[in-house]
């Protein structure tokens, strides 16, 4: 179905004037995103040397591009001659005159109106040039490692900003992380330096945030042997006093600053930075991936500025007209995605709950004049059971809206275009942590058809194959696969070569190899599990996202994603009064769906887990009527041969249903096998542990 049509993107939209310079560069007749699409997949080398161009990346950029040859498997040098730095691109922009960032607060009982924070580009240079030379004066050098463990907020983003321009590594966790997650992290990169913050807010609640901080430097001291230096913000949410916990060998972001712009380290006579200018490949940040890998992601700061070029001017279109938002933490890689829009357009920063008070984002959109709100699908599942937006908010400045962390159903697609915004451009997307950035996603110029994202990026080769490793037939789902390398392909697992020890650095690229080229030769393997669809209104094919690939459901040998049965679960059983055949059944506040090994490990049964709304006992009728409804919209196979209610549904930090962890537990994995601190609820998984003989003894009476 058809929701959403870009209004003449011949004429108005970024990407056609890409493809019209596209053809007069290259005497080509390309004519729709189909067209263009598979040229840039087929032509990788010169694809990305002109969104190098098209995008005006500052930079010596020379005349190597890539090998065309190679296979992703290989991660061949990109750019081999060109020198970039990711924070100078980042802060072209120096007007006084507008503004670089909006930093916003959730309201509490301390502070029930808190007033926005503006800075404007050229304030943001001045401080971030002021950082580069307080970290200058600290020591550090480039390849050294600086650490966040702060909430999302300017000093977060400046702190960031100087890491890059001096060429140190960044790498981030959440405040809401414990202290012992964030040891496991900042253990394999031991930081030099790590900024923090003395207090956060969530849920309307003040909550002291340095007794966590002393807890991780007291076991990162004792385990890395140098304590690092530190860098302490004033949130603004309470003070150092009430906190109790101050250590007089940290110093304040204030006085950082202070000694900075005293200094003057890393200045030209004239105030201004010295950009360390390094190889495109050269380490930018360092991600943690909860999922498929579970290791430190090293991304290439020139890959990265390449790619989020590519993806908010020339695909989502972004402007100097645009206040981009995107609600994340600090730990999760949409803030990443969201640092990209500095130089291009103004950005927002939110700390605090997202649905405390549910009206409370929607009304920023209208009074700071939000055109892209970017979240995650799990938000917008939770918003639409309690808050319609379009009820009331204005909304007029509105244009797109993003989702990832899971597959968008279908039901929500509706929700969005029936109680937010009718003309609006919703673009589920997706990519991850792996890679920093979107092998398939939002693109202005091209429609939106519900249950679907919109298309495959341009420059990114995707498909889907077989478990035999042959190309899908159509029609059929099969596992995301990128057949060409990519610039934003990871540089490597840390530690990378020149970091540690050659067993350490060989152990990492042994892991880096199994991660992703195991499972198909010399091909990109991404672990989602996918359909492609057919090319409508010139969109190259849009994909439909089924599950993560280790929790794809294999019953019989036939092989589909957990999404096909929580697909049905919120089209009939999520509203206030869900009925089936003509009754009223209970709702499903929530659901997870694994697959269970049977006793001789050559086949497994469908299992799925329900929550109910508190206080209710699930019934024989809501059973019949869920393996009813399954078995109407999709086929006898993928009824589940067991449906249990449970009190919990286990989510990451980054909100995705922990399918793997469960379906492992059900088949004989012991609980502390798991890392509690990847979990928002970790303590969740007890119930699955007591609900595993239950199942057991089901199977062995089949």
């Amino acid at each position: 179905m058809l929701l959403f049509t870009p209004d003449d993107p011949w004429n108005k939209s970024r990407l056609f004037r890409f493809l019209r310079e596209v053809n007069v560069k290259y005497g080509l007749r390309l004519e729709s995103y189909q067209d263009l699409y598979l040229w840039s997949t087929s032509n990788i080398d010169l694809f990305w040397s002109h969104v190098w161009d098209h995008t005006q990346i500052i930079g010596n950029k020379g005349n190597h591009i890539t090998d065309t040859t190679a296979t992703p498997a290989e991660n061949p040098a990109w750019f081999s001659d060109s020198t970039v730095n990711f924070a100078e691109n980042l802060l072209s922009n120096r007007s006084p005159d507008t503004t670089a960032i909006v930093q916003v607060s959730e309201p509490t009982s301390r502070n029930p109106s808190p007033e926005p924070v503006l800075i404007s580009n050229a304030q943001l240079y001045s401080l971030v040039a002021d950082a580069v030379s307080g970290l200058l004066q600290y020591g550090l050098v480039p390849g050294d490692r600086i650490a966040s463990y702060a909430s999302n907020r300017i000093e977060n983003v400046v702190g960031f900003l100087a890491s890059a321009a001096i060429g140190c590594v960044w790498v981030s966790a959440s405040p809401d992380f414990g202290p012992q997650g964030v040891l496991e992290r900042f253990d394999q990169v031991r930081p030099k330096l790590i900024f923090s913050v003395d207090a956060v807010v969530y849920n309307g609640k003040v909550h002291p945030h340095l007794p966590k901080l002393s807890t991780l430097l007291s076991e990162l001291s004792d385990k890395s042997g140098q304590s690092p230096k530190v860098v302490v913000v004033a949130s603004g949410h309470g003070s150092f006093v009430d906190t109790g916990a101050w250590n007089p060998e940290w110093t304040t972001w204030g006085a950082f600053i202070e000694v900075g712009r005293k200094c003057q380290l890393g200045r030209s006579p004239q105030g201004e930075i010295e950009w360390k200018r390094l190889p495109f490949d050269w380490p930018l940040w360092i991600l943690f991936s909860s999922g498929t890998t579970g290791m430190a992601i090293v991304h290439r700061a020139g890959g990265m500025l390449l790619q989020s070029r590519k993806e908010l001017l020339i695909c989502a279109d972004l402007t100097d007209k645009d206040v981009f938002f995107y609600y994340t933490t600090t730990g999760w890689m949409m803030w990443n995605f969201l640092i990209g829009g500095l130089g291009i357009c103004q950005i927002v920063l939110y700390d605090g709950s997202p649905l405390k008070r549910p009206a409370h984002l929607w009304n920023l959109v209208d009074e700071l004049g939000i055109t892209i709100f970017g979240t995650s699908a799990k938000y917008i599942d939770e918003l639409s059971k309690v808050y319609k937006p379009r009820e009331n908010n204005k909304l007029t400045t509105l244009r797109h809206i993003y989702s990832t962390g899971s597959p968008l159903p279908s039901t929500l697609f509706d929700f969005v275009y029936e109680h937010i915004k009718e003309r609006v451009l919703l673009a589920s997307i997706t990519g991850g942590t792996d890679i920093c950035s979107l092998f398939a996603g939002v693109c202005s110029a091209l429609p939106v058809f519900r249950g679907e994202i919109q298309c495959r990026l341009l420059g990114m080769a995707v498909t889907t194959l077989a478990p035999d490793g042959k190309a899908s037939r159509k029609g059929e789902s099969g596992e995301l696969v990128c057949l060409k390398p990519f610039p934003c392909q990871p540089v490597g697992f840390w530690p990378l070569p020149g970091y540690a020890d050659d067993e350490s650095v060989l152990a990492a690229k042994k892991r880096y190899h199994e991660a992703y080229f195991a499972e198909y030769e010399g091909v990109w393997y991404h672990g989602d599990h996918v359909l492609l669809t057919e090319s409508r209104m010139g969109n190259a094919g849009g994909l439909v996202m089924l599950g993560r690939s280790d929790g794809v459901l294999n019953p019989g040998g036939v092989r589909f994603g957990s999404v096909e049965i929580y697909d049905v679960l919120d089209t009939c059983f999520s509203g206030p009064t869900s009925t089936s055949n003509g009754h009223n059944v209970q709702r499903i506040a929530d659901s997870l769906v694994v697959g269970q090994m049977t006793e001789d490990k050559k086949d497994e049964r469908v299992v799925l887990f329900v929550k109910l709304d508190q206080g209710e006992k699930l019934t024989p009728e809501t059973v019949q009527a869920i393996k009813k409804e399954i078995r109407v919209r999709r086929s006898a196979r993928h009824v589940p041969c067991s449906i249990m209610q449970v009190g919990d549904v286990p989510y990451t930090l980054n909100g995705k249903r922990v399918e793997v962890p469960v379906k492992k537990i059900l088949n004989g994995a012991l609980l502390g096998s798991f890392n509690p601190a990847t979990l928002r609820n970790p303590e969740a998984l007890e119930e699955y542990i007591g609900l595993r003989e239950t199942l057991r003894e089901e199977l062995r009476m089949v």
